[in-house]
């Protein structure tokens, strides 16, 4: 007799795998558990590839056993597959975790970042457990993941971890089947965990807990002092799982004034700030949160949510948080240590406050000790860090919510590196370099695309250290040797000069993909769809095929290839590069554009620009360092020019976000669009901008002009794309590119395709903008390889 008294004749042994997100979650656990509540013996462990288990017992439990492992994981669990094989029964007595083999080929995949669960809040604000107020209180469903891990397959030595010793207590619990702590890798106690420390300006401790000899702390609980300097207007560095953040009090006559001192410091004039709330209900003071806002505010994922600000808020921020902004960017605690900051400015009145990156404006975040305060020691008036070490940086993940539709602008903490599915697999491992701005990149194997976290802008030797060092980390976490490297056709770009640096090296081919298929590439990977469909892509600048700068594109479009079927108008840019920084060069161009030189508009304009205005009408009469473009993101950085909202940005779009934010004061109600010519496959961006000049020389209010050319543009894009049916017979529309980050554009066009019969897809976990260009590229590139293989 073998497994509980069943007959030998029906005892069946198996060797199963599990693939997926089982690594870091409780996988091993949940499979003592089930094995054991059915009565069965084995053992389980992790490896490479994630998850082997050998279960002997009757052949019906150990069915139900298999069932069970797909249908009822746990709860941070991403079950892909599970592949059994029979082996011959040895009549084993038991279950047990057996430890992790090292060797084989790493398939495995990791787990994100994750806040911090219900069950460890509850210890956290228990006077009675062990963890009260222990700012690093984690278990197997919550805690850091990717940002500690060093190495696979996921046990504490291969984390940040393995420093910190467990203490008798937390070994039991770590070893204990039915503890909720059982194999989960960070845990710790105040006995044996990390330490919080808070540093001043030049680095030097000012306050810390008892260290485990009992040395005594005569300055008392680091987080307290850090939320009464913060309440007294100080700037603070906070450590957090991907990086520092800078931390400053976002209310009162304070929050003014030290809110303005984070700008200043921080060199960002413009750009909106997040804030960090204790709560959905103190969320829901500033913003209107929908059922869709509230899932994300509270979800596992934790990013900031960007929410339409309540006229009625009752809390006024400072006026620096998200200057002239309808929308506000808002997050909740997600580390324990979060949750304890907010809570003790509780008893300040100084809550929410302003939580971003911790950084130079363009520069990575800080998330080494050394590194923060020599970085932002000019920024902060002191540092709230801790020793447990961050081997990953990653930023917070950002999210819009508008009319219940979700657009992701950055993913990254709480989401990277769940693998993203590719609809055509990868033949051969493939690389996505990624573009310039918003860089990322993505690696891919079969079906599994890893997307980065984000990088930033490839502009200085710092973020391409960043860059580089992240690619090597993630071909090693997960055992991918690309062979196809796909680029951007930029020449200039940094990513595809690291592209083009490896040709040939080692069997290496390269996979040129053009801006703007990529990302339509992109949009189709998202949905799960090969294509073709037809394809509008809206945004600042690509590289063209014909080496023209491209941004407002109607395509027939598949993973496979493009055909480019319309465009706008294109008109040039003088100056070049200076145009993107200074929007009246842009109004200027598309004055002459549409025969405005003499209009009424033209004069604010040219009066604002003094003896530079003569100067750029000569560029765009010779056409000297003036390329064309049939870029969207200039033709909406021309109109913000001549409605006096922007002649110079101080951040990327910038001219584009307070154009669509002054459309939204206009109120919900339809407005009659400017009209504009299709003629073939030109799309005349010009007349729309003969209708702002018609308008605002009659006096009507600007907020009308902006909701009238929002409305005009998606009727000539919608118009464009009822052509491009026409011609193709495709009936389904992508949108994609940084323009469709505009929430109002966005849900218009989006309805107005729908109205006509058109099935709409949009960017659901990868965003539009240049973030997701790389894992478009890597979509191309297996399709392209796939299909060498066709007869």
């Amino acid at each position: 007799m073998s497994g509980g008294g069943v007959a030998a004749s029906d005892v069946v042994r198996l060797g199963v795998r599990i693939e997926g997100i089982v690594q870091g979650v409780g996988f091993r656990p949940f499979v003592h558990g089930l094995a054991a509540g059915l009565g069965l013996a084995g053992f389980v462990g992790n490896d490479q590839a994630g998850v082997f288990v050998e279960v002997e017992g009757g052949a019906e439990p150990v069915g139900k056993f298999l069932d069970e492992l797909e249908r009822h994981p746990p709860p941070l669990a991403v079950v892909e597959r599970v592949t059994s094989r029979q082996l011959p029964t040895i009549g084993s007595a038991g279950f047990t975790i057996v430890p992790s083999v090292a060797a084989g080929r790493g398939a495995t995949l990791i787990s994100p970042d994750t806040a911090t669960c219900a069950d460890c809040l509850a210890e956290l604000r228990d006077p009675a457990d062990r963890r009260y107020r222990f700012p690093f209180v984690n278990c197997t469903h919550c805690g850091p993941r990717f940002t500690i891990v060093t190495g696979v397959p996921y046990d504490r030595s291969a984390t940040t971890m393995a420093g910190f010793p467990m203490c008798p207590a937390c070994a039991a619990e770590y070893h204990d089947p039915a503890d909720r702590r059982f194999h989960a890798q960070p845990t710790c106690c105040p006995d044996c965990g990390p330490t919080v420390t808070l540093l001043d300006a030049a680095g030097r401790p000012v306050v810390s807990r008892p260290d485990a000899a009992g040395r005594p702390n005569p300055a008392g609980d680091p987080i307290g002092r850090a939320a009464a300097e913060l309440a007294a207007g100080a700037v603070l560095a906070v450590k957090g799982l991907g990086g520092f953040h800078l931390a400053a009090i976002a209310v009162g006559p304070v929050g003014e004034t030290a809110v303005a001192t984070l700008r200043a410091r921080k060199h960002r004039e413009d750009k909106p700030f997040a804030v960090l709330v204790a709560d959905l209900a103190a969320a829901r003071e500033l913003v209107d949160v929908d059922e869709v806002g509230a899932g994300l505010l509270t979800s596992r994922h934790r990013p900031i949510v960007l929410l339409p600000r309540r006229a009625d808020a009752a809390v006024p921020l400072a006026g620096a948080v998200a200057p002239g902004n309808a929308a506000l960017g808002v997050m909740l605690p997600y580390t324990p240590l979060h949750h304890l900051l907010i809570d003790a400015l509780s008893g300040y009145e100084a809550r929410p406050i302003v939580l971003t990156s911790g950084n130079v404006s363009d520069e990575p975040i800080a998330f080494r000790d050394a590194d923060a305060i020599e970085r932002l020691r000019g920024i902060a008036d002191g540092f709230l860090t801790h020793d447990r070490p961050i081997h990953v940086r990653a930023d917070d993940s950002v999210l819009r919510v508008s009319g219940g539709l979700v657009t992701p602008i950055r993913r990254s903490r709480g989401y990277t590196p769940e693998p993203l599915s590719l609809p055509l697999p990868a033949r051969r491992p493939v690389l996505g370099c990624g573009a310039e701005l918003k860089s990322t990149f993505c690696l891919a194997r079969g079906s599994h695309a890893f997307l980065s976290h984000h990088i930033g802008d490839l502009e200085n030797y710092e973020t391409l250290r960043f860059y580089t060092g992240g690619i090597e980390h993630f071909r090693e976490l997960f055992d991918v040797e690309p062979v196809l490297l796909a680029h951007d056709l930029h020449p200039e770009y940094l990513s595809t000069k690291y592209a083009l640096d490896r040709a040939g090296a080692d069997g290496v081919e390269l996979v040129g993909v053009q801006h703007h298929h990529a990302h339509l590439a992109s949009c189709l990977a998202d949905n799960g769809v090969a294509g073709p469909v037809i394809g509008i892509a809206c945004d600042g600048l690509g590289f063209g095929c014909d080496e023209q700068l491209w941004g407002g594109e109607v395509m027939a479009v598949s993973l496979a290839g493009f055909e480019r079927l319309a465009h706008l108008e294109p008109v040039p840019m003088p100056g070049g590069a200076a145009a993107i920084r200074e929007p009246w060069r842009m109004a200027a161009a598309y004055l002459r554009a549409c025969g405005g030189l003499d209009a009424a508009a033209a004069g604010p304009l040219a009066a604002r620009q003094g003896d530079r205005w003569p100067g750029v009408l000569a560029l765009l009469a010779s056409g000297v360092n003036s390329p064309p473009t049939s870029s969207t993101g200039r033709l909406f950085d021309g109109v913000a020019a001549l409605l006096g909202l922007r002649d110079r940005v101080n951040y990327e779009g910038q001219a584009a976000v307070e154009l669509e934010q002054l459309a939204w004061q206009a109120g919900d109600h339809p407005v009659t669009g400017y009209p504009a010519r299709l003629d073939g496959g030109l799309l005349r961006g010009p007349d729309l901008v003969r209708g702002v000049l018609d308008d605002l020389a009659d006096g009507v209010d600007g907020a009308l002009v902006a909701a009238r050319f929002h409305a005009g543009l998606v009727d000539l894009l919608a118009r464009a794309a009822a052509a491009a049916r026409s011609r193709t017979g495709l009936d389904t529309v992508a949108l994609s590119g940084g323009v469709f980050q505009n929430a109002l554009l966005t849900g218009a066009l989006r309805a107005r395709l729908v109205a006509d019969g058109f099935a709409v897809l949009t960017h659901r976990r990868v965003p539009p903008n240049d973030a997701g260009i790389s894992f478009g590229q890597v979509a191309v590139a297996a399709a392209i390889d796939s299909a060498r293989d066709q007869p």
